[in-house]
């Protein structure tokens, strides 16, 4: 009978006999063993062959990866404009929709900025002197003099002046790298224009290149891929959207300034897992410290946490519903890394291609009837326990 102590099974019985061996001696767990990790083995050089092609034309990938969202995001609209015009017009109007959209978006942005930077500047030096002056006379007083600080901007200034050589070739890589995105997204927005406007004829001509054999297993992997992509994207979008909008509400009765680039900065750090909510409130933490004292900066943080715990617990689960079903471990490890593989790009990409991998799989996996924590509990061998040293007899 077994019995159950400290959540392990105990099974009474003889001491099970040595594990079976082959003809040449090998034990059958050995050769199990081995035939698994060659097999993993191949799996990860075919995994690392794709990781290397990937990053040498990592600017072709960038570009089909953000085709794909433009996809996903404005598939909706061209869907609900081809109802009463032709696919071509339809596929135009709703690109068009959404440059307006994000144009709209980096005017009001540019625009604020313009109108408050006066105020902003007179509020940040007056908010400079409140920190100064809670460091001094605080409850940990620390001495900072005015002349400390000029002698630490004239410190910045110099060390500008001896490193102007390494900034400009700074500058002028960086001026390749907006070259390089601006022809990421080129390249992006024309494959989208054929996605949006003939993706169901491009899907069929592909899927008419396999075997006749093979031909079901693509269709049911493509629908269930792009099925998350897209549930993933769009409600990514959603929830940004949803947690800038409460941002720049939560900001403006605040009075914090600039409301609308801080809540922009939220609504990108949405897209970011993990790591953008946070950056974005320190950023906003710091110009209401600036601007408006401690207390309102310390609002401002309790009230972007707010958020997102409402993202997290409401949001989510509403908008992305079961499209999106990974263990909040398994975000956090793929975003790391990502992150340590290709950066904040990598940050990005890493929670839909792991979701998209996860879809494919859950659909072709036959899973076993579930077992309990009971159930689940290793199972020991009394056989296998050293002896209690009042049981042990005498030799």
């Amino acid at each position: 009978m077994a019995e159950q102590m400290g959540g392990t099974r105990r099974v009474a019985g003889p001491r099970r006999p040595g594990p079976a061996t082959g003809d040449d001696g090998v034990p059958r767990w050995l050769r199990t063993s081995a035939g698994v990790t060659w097999r993993m083995l191949v799996l990860l050089a075919g995994v690392a062959l794709v990781f290397f092609a990937t990053s040498q034309v990592q600017l072709l990938f960038v570009a089909v990866f953000i085709a794909f969202v433009f996809t996903a995001v404005l598939r909706p609209v061209v869907d609900f404009y081809s109802r009463v015009m032709p696919r071509p017009l339809a596929t135009a109007l709703g690109l068009l929709s959404g440059f307006l959209v994000l144009a709209g978006m980096v005017f009001y942005v540019g625009y604020s900025v313009a109108n408050q930077w006066q105020a902003l500047s007179r509020q940040f030096g007056d908010g400079i002197d409140q920190i100064v002056d809670f460091l001094e006379n605080g409850p940990l007083p620390v001495s900072i003099t005015n002349e400390q600080i000029a002698e630490w901007i004239d410190n910045g200034r110099e060390w500008i002046q001896q490193h102007a050589g390494d900034l400009a070739s700074q500058a002028a890589a960086s001026a390749g790298s907006v070259v390089e995105v601006f022809t990421a997204l080129a390249l992006s927005v024309f494959c989208a224009i054929f996605f949006l406007a003939r993706g169901a004829e491009m899907w069929t001509w592909f899927v008419n290149q396999m075997p006749a054999g093979a031909r079901e297993s693509w269709k049911t992997a493509g629908g269930a891929g792009w099925y998350t992509f897209s549930g993933y994207t769009r409600g990514t979008v959603i929830i940004a959207v949803t947690d800038g909008i409460l941002a720049f509400v939560l900001l403006s009765l605040i009075g914090v300034p600039l409301a609308a680039p801080l809540a922009v900065l939220v609504l990108i750090g949405a897209f970011i897992p993990l790591i953008g909510a946070p950056a974005a409130m320190v950023v906003a933490m710091i110009v209401a410290l600036a601007a408006n004292g401690p207390v309102q900066a310390a609002v401002v943080g309790i009230g972007i946490a707010l958020i997102g715990q409402f993202e997290g617990h409401v949001l989510q689960p509403l908008v992305m519903g079961k499209q999106v079903s990974l263990h909040p471990v398994v975000v956090a490890l793929a975003v790391t890394g990502g992150t340590l593989t290709a950066g904040i790009l990598g940050a990005v990409i890493a929670v839909p291609l792991v979701s998209v991998a996860w879809a494919i799989y859950s659909r072709f996996h036959q899973t076993d009837p579930p077992m309990t924590t009971e159930e689940a509990a290793p199972v020991v061998d009394p056989a296998d326990e050293p002896a209690d040293e009042g049981d042990a007899s005498p030799a």
